[in-house]
C-alpha cells in the first residue's frame, strides 16, 4: 500500500470516528496540525472531484510550435486570398488585351480526324 493510500485510509478512519485523531498522527508519524492540514487537503481534492464538469474527455493542449505554424499559414493564405481577390477584380473591370470590338477573335485551324489524314504515298 502506498503512502497516499495509507494516509487516505487513516483520514477516513478519523472521519468515520473508528480511530482518534491522536492515534492517526501515531500512525502516520505526523504531528496534530500537519494532520488536519492533510485531512482539510484530502476533503477538498474530494469536493473538487464531485464538482460538475462538461462530459467528455478534457481538450489535449496543442504545442506552441504547432499553434505558430498554424498561425503562420493561415497568414500566407489570406495574403494568396486577397491576392486572388484583387486578380479576379482587375479581370472583370478591365476589358481584354488585344481583342478589338469589331474583328471577331482568330480560330485555331480545324484538323482533321487520324483516320482522314493523308498518308504519303509508298514508292
Amino acid at each position: 500500500m502506498s503512502l497516499a493510500q495509507e494516509r487516505l485510509r487513516v483520514v477516513l478512519e478519523t472521519l468515520a470516528g473508528t480511530c482518534r485523531v491522536a492515534e492517526a498522527c501515531a500512525r502516520l508519524g505526523v504531528s496534530e496540525q500537519r494532520f488536519d492540514q492533510l485531512r482539510a487537503r484530502v476533503l477538498r481534492a474530494g469536493l473538487d472531484s464531485l464538482e460538475p464538469r462538461r462530459a467528455g474527455r478534457r481538450p489535449r493542449a496543442v504545442p506552441a510550435a504547432d499553434v505558430a505554424a498554424l498561425q503562420a499559414r493561415v497568414a500566407e493564405l489570406e495574403i494568396e486570398l486577397r491576392a486572388a481577390r484583387v486578380r479576379e477584380e482587375i479581370a472583370l473591370v478591365l476589358p481584354a488585351v488585344g481583342v478589338s470590338a469589331t474583328e471577331p477573335a482568330k480560330k485555331s485551324p480545324r484538323r482533321r480526324p487520324p483516320s482522314q489524314r493523308r498518308r504519303p504515298r509508298p514508292t
